[in-house]
């Protein structure tokens, strides 16, 4: 079957991400490989390769493939490890996730979005990721420990659950900061404790939870 959508990966991954030095060769063919269309509702196909979050319902988005790329490739993925993800949103993120790891987790406090990303996912033919529905502040303890974690939602701080789940050289990306703006994070577990790395500034939708931000704590972001 032809791929009426592949040339456009092609000139998403040549113009918005080499030209922004995303340099991982594995993140870079798997945006390419990943139809970022079926994960985005019919009504703005036409601007599923565009540089931009799109909202994908329940005031939630998909995030700017280049934000997909930079969290992907902070986590420094080699294909062995295992992945927790929070905030599944459209699935989008875990399907990239899904070509460079053994398995992926994914936590999603809304269940009509967690239902509808199964089915994409199962759509796109993957087969790796588990969408669950749940608090993604707390984590999966139950699937714990992770090689690797991304939060694809913002958090006033850093949920220590999520600390306490990772394997030692496991890596924790997460966007931290106030109602208005964030600095994407990565955290490291070494032998001496935690690393902490500024990546950048990001503006995401927030993270509800116990460990985030309460329900009545909401603050102002436009993308995830």
């Amino acid at each position: 079957m032809v791929d009426d959508n592949a040339d456009l990966r092609a000139d998403m991954v040549t113009q918005q991400l080499l030209k922004r030095d995303i340099r991982d060769a594995r993140v870079l063919q798997a945006m390419h490989d990943t139809p970022r269309h079926l994960f985005v509702p019919t009504r703005h196909r036409d601007m599923a390769y565009e540089d931009m979050p799109l909202p994908i319902g329940h005031q939630q988005t998909i995030s700017q493939p280049l934000m997909v790329a930079m969290m992907t490739e902070a986590l420094q993925l080699q294909g062995h490890e295992r992945v927790l993800e929070i905030g599944t949103g459209s699935g989008y993120q875990a399907a990239i996730l899904s070509r460079l790891a053994i398995v992926v987790f994914s936590i999603e406090r809304l269940p009509e979005l967690a239902a509808q990303a199964r089915a994409t996912l199962a759509i796109a033919g993957i087969a790796n990721v588990h969408v669950l529905v749940g608090d993604g502040s707390l984590g999966l303890p139950e699937h714990a420990p992770y090689d690797a974690i991304v939060v694809t939602a913002a958090s006033p701080k850093v949920p220590p659950a999520l600390v306490d789940q990772l394997t030692l050289r496991g890596r924790l990306v997460i966007p931290v900061g106030d109602r208005h703006e964030q600095t994407l994070m990565r955290l490291t577990m070494t032998d001496d404790g935690p690393h902490l790395e500024r990546l950048g500034g990001c503006r995401f939708v927030p993270l509800i939870g116990q460990q985030g931000w309460l329900s009545d704590e909401i603050p102002l972001a436009d993308g995830k």
